[in-house]
């Protein structure tokens, strides 16, 4: 599984990236506004800084205007992935777009049929987002299994990125449904590292140490 950062954060990206937890990055308006800096600047940062896939979101609401902010979103790096929203007219965007050749990430995604229009149009990724539905009340795992069973039924090439993650359970359960990518800000990822059974551990050895007066340097 590929985790993908969401967040236009630089700082917490580059700490990831260093510790080998990213693979690539989702953007989108709001977190850049929230950066107080330019959607384009902060993109082009974040493309020099990883490697792997970077989603920067239109902001257009019609198809025509979409595909030219894809565009120039397209040029500012090559790793840039254009996210559109899965609409239809960003679903006519995504076909346009992959057509030439564009990795497309349609995004806000709420049922198997939207995902379904999605692969259909040539998206890369498809962003299905689970704690939103988990908002209210609808479990939003059970939709990422209905995508993978209905994608590996007709052997779809888009990529499940399972989106508005908010715990280290839900990472772990798109695993075992597989889920080809997540996308969570970084402090759940550095919280999959953490567990109480380990701190209890660890703080046996320590005091085990001392008292032993083991040292290695």
């Amino acid at each position: 599984m590929k985790f993908f950062v969401d967040t236009a954060d630089v700082d917490a990206i580059r700490e990831l990236n260093d510790l080998g937890f990213c693979d690539g990055v989702t953007t989108n308006p709001s977190l850049i506004a929230k950066s107080g800096r330019d959607i384009l600047e902060v993109t082009k940062e974040i493309c020099d800084l990883v490697d792997g896939p970077v989603s920067a979101e239109v902001v257009a609401l019609d198809s025509d205007t979409m595909i030219a902010e894809g565009r120039k979103l397209a040029k500012i790096a090559d790793n840039v992935v254009i996210k559109l929203p899965l609409t239809l007219d960003g679903l006519k965007a995504c076909k346009v777009l992959s057509g030439e050749g564009h990795k497309i990430n349609v995004t806000l995604c709420f049922s198997a049929n939207q995902a379904l229009l999605a692969a259909k149009a040539g998206a890369t990724y498809i962003s299905p987002f689970i704690g939103r539905l988990d908002d209210i009340n609808i479990d939003g795992l059970d939709l990422i299994e209905d995508i993978r069973t209905i994608y590996d039924n007709y052997g779809y090439e888009t990529e499940i990125l399972a989106a508005s993650i908010r715990t280290v359970n839900h990472i772990s359960d798109c695993a075992k449904i597989g889920a080809d990518v997540i996308t969570a800000p970084a402090n759940v990822i550095k919280a999959m590292a953490n567990h109480v059974l380990t701190d209890k551990g660890l703080a046996g050895f320590v005091k085990d140490i001392k008292a032993a007066g083991i040292k290695i340097l």
